[in-house]
């Protein structure tokens, strides 16, 4: 199997995501906030990329969600905050979403054969998943306006820790499975952080932006590594949780 990790959207090219399994990380906070959702009870959640969008896929019975700066958006139901999507508020439901970065990435990846929405939330659901569909890995990190966020690299290295330790205890020999230097960089990353992956998100620049704008219970939610035994996957357009196939 070869494992690439992506720094950024901008840096991701097509023909490099295409017939692939990509797993698509965006830690602070949409992946992470779709996650929370879909674990309690929302049907389905529509990424999209802008507002305009939203709005036009808006059905009656559907919640707009969503983020421009880190706040919710003017005249939408939900914000960008795991701790907005509650069963109450979201069991049930469709969700369309848009946020500044996680949702341009899913819909970058269109073209890949497979696509799965990742965090340290559901790192070891997501390698699982990957390893039985038998893909090429590509593992989108969405970043901040183009440009590397560390928290995404920790999540991609959670996942890389996964396939490595995944592979290894299957018995297969070391060359059976391909990282990338930048995979293998953040890999070592996540070990060196993996005991403290709070700390290591409120010292990131997202992490302490999130804390200053009032939002640092959620910073502390998204740290929490595989505590979601779920890796949902775009169907159609639409991001569900998805039963994993067997091995």
């Amino acid at each position: 199997m070869n494992i690439s990790v992506i720094p950024t959207i901008q840096e991701a090219r097509v023909e490099e995501l295409r017939r692939k399994t990509v797993i698509v990380i965006d830690v602070l906070r949409a992946t992470s906030t779709m996650l929370a959702a879909l674990a309690n009870g929302c049907h389905a959640v529509i990424p999209v990329e802008t507002v305009e969008q939203a709005k036009e896929l808006q059905l009656p019975g559907h919640l707009l969600g969503g983020e421009r700066g880190c706040r919710r958006i003017p005249g939408f139901d939900l914000g960008n905050s795991p701790a907005e999507y509650t069963p109450q508020s979201v069991g049930g439901t469709v969700l369309v979403m848009t946020t500044t970065n996680g949702t341009r990435a899913i819909r970058k990846a269109e073209q890949a054969g497979r696509i799965l929405a990742g965090s340290l939330l559901n790192a070891r659901a997501c390698a699982r998943k990957a390893q039985v569909l038998g893909r090429e890995v590509v593992i989108l990190c969405s970043g901040t306006r183009d440009i590397f966020s560390f928290e995404d690299g920790l999540g991609a290295g959670a996942i890389v820790d996964e396939l490595v330790g995944a592979a290894y205890e299957a018995g297969q020999s070391g060359d059976s499975l391909q990282v990338n230097d930048f995979g293998l960089a953040m890999m070592h990353a996540f070990r060196s952080a993996k005991d403290n992956l709070e700390g290591a998100l409120f010292a990131c620049e997202n992490g302490r932006r999130l804390a200053s704008l009032g939002f640092r219970e959620d910073v502390i939610f998204c740290s929490r590594l595989n505590a979601i035994d779920a890796a949902p996957e775009i169907v159609e357009g639409r991001l569900l949780l998805t039963p994993t196939p067997p091995s």
